[in-house]
């Protein structure tokens, strides 16, 4: 019956709600719910970190860092200069506050004639001078475009009373007409007194002074006269020469000594106001930075002079856009879950974070570089907000792969020893998924007489018997750090040497044919009543090169070995029943051991390997030294053509009359004589 891809999509989220519904079983609906309320505050505070107690002052420190790693380093600009009363200046006038409008009035007059391109000036005059009738006729004599503080009580309270705003509208009043015009001199810093934005422009404020000078400037924007965004501020190239010149207002009293400074003010913006340490000073994200008194604080004026060079650079930043924060705060929590989800060594593990951090670290950086204005972007929320998903992520994948690992540990277990198991679970590389040439000790066991036994009992009594024989075969195999290949009958193949190796792989093969004939004997002692005679357990172990490696096709694949070597082992196996043998290991695992309990049973060929003989030994369960010893100069007498061997045989024979697998080797020697090989059909 066809299917309609409404079908299709209908199969596909019952397939997905099943995955969702068991993955919530396995992590546990508790902390499935508690981990999405975690990602949630952590995808809010990636978000609105700037919002947040604490979270804001830490924005702030590495907004301040990368403001200041990317800004330009630049030569005294040219461009504007600054006369201020200084401190020498309130000393030799004897006044402090308000200031000396007399010098300001000589000052203004020599500055007027120097041709400067504006002066913008950064002092309120809001109350009555003696000296204020020598002001205003300076003011009326301008010829330079002159911009004068102007402050109003509705938008500076605490510092401007409302006398005060009246007495400066007066006294604007009658400098008309001329060439002075009023300019707001307002400043705003963040709640940590920082300077690091432009101001805002409440209604009924004449233009910024920096908007009010810099109107007409070939790069003039007019988006400057709205302009909220960060001031971009500037370092100097060299220390003994700060980004702005200033000039002691004192210079300019003098018509001669103003005439010599000439050069210092022809073309150039003249800032005029206070350099006083202890008044209009505030901190830049430069001064916050620096060390204790490196560089103090910073001029309202030297803020007006920034101002001004931004806007005649035309220097807006990038606006970055609401949708765009959103869209980095999911992408940051995403990339978090999947590497908190994502299981990794410890050491990927430590790469992965820390490539996120330097990424998180570096993308702001990168932005602000770029021209974007990153005041506002939320790194450090970032930061947290990865941290905050990635250990939720990790909890619950903890508890996922907890859950898996259980189950993957329990299935590896049933073919692999605990501790090849354990390392393949930290490490799945170790298990390859391809094949790969290993250097393996193949093992192949059977139970004599089985087949006809499982023709004399019930099924269920054979089903019984089996479980129960290879149970105690499997459990000997993993106890001896063996991998099971496959169950084929009664039969039990497995080997050593992959995925994992160890040095003593041989020994604890020839250990394990030991440990599984007395289990086979075991076994048979411990049959239920009425069960016919059970046969011995014979095995046959081989070393050689395998492949190994995950063999099979797509969904359906096995571990398993593949090679002459078992080949040879399932051929050892086989010519028990020949020789009359129960535990037969070729000569290359008996090099590889240090075990002793092995005496040797001749040579033989075997099927399919007629141009290599094989040397072969039983192993000993009972280990008889002695006896191995003695066999072992027999065959060595032999093989040179002593004829005392064969009669040294006999005797050691006629000393063990029920050792078959000796009377079988003196037949198979005086067939084959010194030397030679027994052919196995």
């Amino acid at each position: 019956m066809a299917t309609t891809p409404a079908d299709q999509n209908d199969a596909a989220e019952i397939s997905y709600g099943t995955a969702a519904t068991r993955i919530a079983r396995k992590v546990g609906w508790r902390q499935l719910i508690g981990t999405a309320i975690v990602l949630l505050i952590a995808l809010m505070f990636a978000r609105y970190s700037w919002h947040v107690p604490l979270g804001v002052d830490a924005e702030r420190a590495f907004y301040d860092v990368r403001l200041l790693m990317t800004a330009p380093r630049v030569p005294q600009d040219p461009r504007i200069v600054m006369v201020v009363y200084t401190d020498e200046t309130l000393e030799a006038t004897a006044r402090r506050s308000p200031l000396d409008r007399s010098l300001l009035a000589k000052a203004l007059t020599n500055l007027d004639k120097l041709g400067a391109k504006g002066i913008g000036i950064d002092i309120l005059i809001d109350e009555e001078q003696p000296e204020d009738a020598e002001l205003i006729k300076a003011f009326q004599g301008m010829k330079t475009p002159v911009h004068l503080a102007f402050a109003a009580n509705a938008t500076n309270g605490v510092y401007v009373q409302p006398w005060q705003e009246s007495f400066m509208r007066d006294f604007l009043a009658k400098l008309k007409p001329g060439n002075v015009h009023p300019t707001s001199i307002r400043i705003e810093a963040d709640p940590d007194g920082v300077m690091r934005s432009w101001p805002s422009r409440p209604p009924g404020l004449p233009p910024l002074l920096s908007n009010a000078m810099a109107r007409g400037e070939p790069k003039d924007d007019p988006r400057f006269l709205t302009y909220h965004g960060s001031l971009l501020y500037r370092l100097p190239q060299r220390t003994d020469r700060p980004v702005f010149s200033k000039l002691p207002i004192d210079l300019f009293a003098l018509p001669e000594a103003a005439e010599m400074l000439r050069g210092q003010i022809q073309g150039r913006y003249v800032l005029m106001g206070g350099d006083i340490s202890d008044v209009d000073q505030f901190d830049t994200p430069a001064t916050r930075l620096s060390k204790a008194g490196e560089s103090g604080t910073t001029t309202g004026l030297e803020i007006h002079a920034t101002m001004l060079a931004q806007e005649l650079d035309g220097r807006i930043p990038r606006h970055i856009a609401n949708t765009a924060l959103w869209g980095a705060a999911f992408l940051v929590i995403v990339a978090a879950v999947l590497a908190g989800f994502t299981e990794l060594s410890a050491a990927r593990n430590a790469i992965v974070i820390v490539g996120s951090v330097a990424l998180l670290v570096a993308t702001p950086l990168i932005l602000q570089r770029a021209g974007f204005d990153t005041q506002g972007l939320p790194m450090f929320g970032w930061l947290g907000g990865w941290t905050l998903a990635f250990i939720a992520a990790s909890s619950a994948g903890r508890a996922l792969a907890s859950d898996e690992r259980r189950f993957a540990q329990s299935a590896l277990g049933k073919y692999l020893p605990p501790d090849v198991a354990k390392q393949i679970l930290r490490d799945p590389d170790k298990l390859a998924l391809h094949g790969e040439q290993r250097e393996i000790f193949a093992m192949f066991t059977d139970l004599e007489g089985f087949t006809q036994l499982s023709s004399q009992i019930a099924p269920a009594m054979v089903a019984q018997l089996l479980n129960r024989y290879l149970d105690l075969l499997s459990a000997v195999v993993l106890e001896h750090g063996g991998t099971l290949d496959k169950f084929v009958g009664d039969a039990v193949i497995a080997f050593w040497g992959a995925p994992i190796s160890r040095p003593d792989d041989a020994d604890r093969a020839i250990r394990a044919a030991m440990a599984m004939y007395e289990a086979g004997e075991r076994f048979r002692r411990e049959a239920p009543p009425g069960v016919p005679p059970i046969g011995r357990t014979r095995v046959g172990v081989h070393m050689g090169v395998a492949i190994v490696g995950n063999f099979g096709g797509e969904g359906r694949i096995q571990y398993t070995a593949l090679g002459d070597s078992m080949n040879a082992a399932s051929r050892l196996e086989s010519a028990n029943k020949k020789l009359l043998t129960t535990l037969l290991i070729s000569g290359d695992v008996v090099a590889r051991s240090t075990l002793k309990c092995v005496r040797p049973m001749g040579r033989i060929t075997v099927r399919g390997r007629s141009a290599t003989p094989m040397t072969i030994y039983e192993a000993l369960p009972d280990c008889d030294l002695v006896q191995a010893a003695a066999l072992t100069k027999i065959l060595e007498n032999f093989d040179q053509g002593d004829a005392d061997a064969i009669s040294s045989l006999r005797t050691m024979i006629s000393q063990n009359p029920t050792d078959l697998a000796l009377v079988n080797l003196l037949e198979r020697l005086e067939r084959i004589g010194p030397g030679g090989s027994y052919a196995l059909d």
